[in-house]
């Protein structure tokens, strides 16, 4: 059975959603199926049920394929903490802080840990769907990149290319990828899938004849563009387009800003939010009036101390105090939590130069980074709301609660323990809390708990089922536009 490498030829064509459609088709098939990703480089992480830290793209993928997540399946994880440097997770584990141009003069170190990795799971699995990175021709990377090609190599992977025609230009994106490839790369190439067709997809047949005949490749597949399908992205790019929106918020539901960082992480805490109805969520990155919101959200970030500095000089801390004195709540996760405390010292230079940071000063709560990350899924109560709570945590810092402080959640298991340990602080009127739970949002408990804090009169949206039914409406979409019997021809070595 040839493993199956879906790569893109270009950053953000969909390729991460399209693996996750595979993983679960695949699995659908009775396939013991799993993914691979060598190399992620993403803000936009979660954590194993072995307590180790990957990108969210795989934790998804494995999710759907029904296998556990592993530190395996995405065994080099950079996370960008300054606009030339990163963290280094290798193994699921914070190792060091690299600039682009330490990382890249010597990636041998990194792909022979990416390959030992492979070759575990190629021994546990019966197949593997693997996702490459960015666009899979930039020959000026070609020496140091491991993460598209030499993985296909190594696995023996039949490349299945993911185009995106939403963005133009898909006859180039194709032809012009196969025509810069070596040979022995466009040897690998089996086929192509063109993702976020909008309109009627027959008008599109004599594009897919024309392209097979330019590029010598059968078209799969046209993926029509689809909404209402929620899956978890490893990319803080998907949020360029959706940043700062013309329109004011709509008086008719319940309004909440998150403040789009420069160094913004897991971003996808609130993706429950915007699935509901009767709520709306708008991204900010330029200062403007908070007229009309309900609340705002601090998401977590990679960088807290710039980020912090970053907020004051666009202004946006003076605003964030304007809106609390005017009964706006204001909420943080993770880095956002630790932003509404006191202040925030970085003693070892965590996340750069050491020193001390002056905080929000919405919660008495003092943070320090430390050395060690903390790692962990999470599930406790909430007294306040008599609500139950789960989530994942990933931070340097550890959080102290000074005099006046309450603590938000009591938390009752971590990484399959029982404990008895607190997370988060909340205000005296509620209308300011912070958690280092990311995900928090994701039990419909407290998710309905919020949104009817901020209007008593919101109706929760009926129940739209769990992530399962989240990829298997996914799968049904691929599917449907597919040509099944070629997929399954080369996923058998029969094209």
């Amino acid at each position: 059975m040839n493993n199956i490498a879906v790569f893109g030829t270009a950053s953000d064509v969909g390729k991460s959603v399209i693996a996750t459609a595979f993983c679960r088709i695949f699995s659908d098939a009775g396939i013991d199926v799993a993914p691979f990703k060598a190399q992620n480089m993403s803000n936009n992480s979660g954590v194993t049920p072995d307590g180790c830290e990957i990108g969210r793209a795989q934790i998804a993928q494995a999710e759907a394929a029904r296998v556990v997540p592993t530190a395996d399946m995405n065994p080099v994880l950079l996370k960008p903490n300054t606009d030339t440097g990163a963290q280094v997770v290798l193994q699921g584990r914070a190792v060091a802080n690299r600039s682009a141009r330490e990382y890249f003069g010597n990636t041998k170190p990194w792909r022979e840990t990416a390959f030992q990795s492979l070759g575990r799971l190629q021994q546990q699995h019966e197949l593997l769907v693997i996702e490459g990175a960015g666009a899979c021709a930039e020959m000026n990377l070609y020496e140091r990149d491991f993460v598209n090609f030499k993985t296909a190599h190594a696995a023996d992977a039949s490349v299945i290319l993911v185009a995106d025609i939403d963005r133009g230009g898909v006859f180039a994106q194709v032809v012009g990828t196969m025509a810069v490839l070596p040979e022995e790369d466009r040897q690998l190439v089996s086929g192509v899938v063109i993702n976020r067709f909008r309109g009627d997809v027959s008008l599109f047949r004599d594009g897919v004849r024309m392209l097979e005949e330019r590029s010598g490749l059968p078209v799969l597949g046209v993926i029509p563009y689809f909404q209402g399908i929620s899956i978890d992205s490893e990319d803080a790019v998907l949020l360029q387009t959706a940043v700062d929106p013309p329109r004011r918020p709509d008086p008719a539901r319940v309004s909440i800003a998150v403040i789009r960082l420069p160094h913004i992480s897991n971003f996808t805490d609130v993706a429950a939010l915007e699935r509901e109805e009767g709520a709306e969520v708008h991204y900010l990155s330029r200062l403007r009036s908070l007229d009309g919101y309900q609340a705002v959200v601090l998401p977590g970030s990679k960088n807290v101390r710039g980020d912090l500095v970053w907020l004051e000089k666009e202004g946006w801390g003076a605003a964030l105090q304007d809106f609390r004195r005017n009964g706006g709540s204001v909420v943080g996760i993770c880095g956002g939590y630790q932003m509404l405390g006191i202040d925030v010292a970085d003693p070892y230079g965590v996340e750069g130069e050491p020193g001390v940071t002056c905080g929000l000063g919405m919660l008495p709560v003092r943070t320090v980074l430390q050395r060690e990350k903390t790692l962990c899924n999470a599930a406790g109560v909430m007294p306040a709301a008599g609500c139950r709570v789960h989530g994942y945590e990933i931070h340097m810092g550890e959080t102290v609660l000074e005099e006046g402080a309450t603590t938000l959640f009591d938390v009752l298991n971590r990484n399959g323990r029982e404990t008895s340990a607190h997370d988060g602080a909340i205000s005296l009127d509620r209308h300011v809390f912070g958690t280092y739970f990311h995900g928090v949002f994701d039990a419909s408990g407290f998710r309905n708990w919020f949104l009817q804090s901020l209007d008593g009169t919101f109706v929760p949206a009926e129940d739209r089922g769990d992530r399962e039914d989240e990829y298997n409406r996914l799968a049904q979409h691929v599917s449907e536009h597919l040509d099944m019997e070629k997929l399954w021809g080369i996923v058998n070595g029969e094209w």
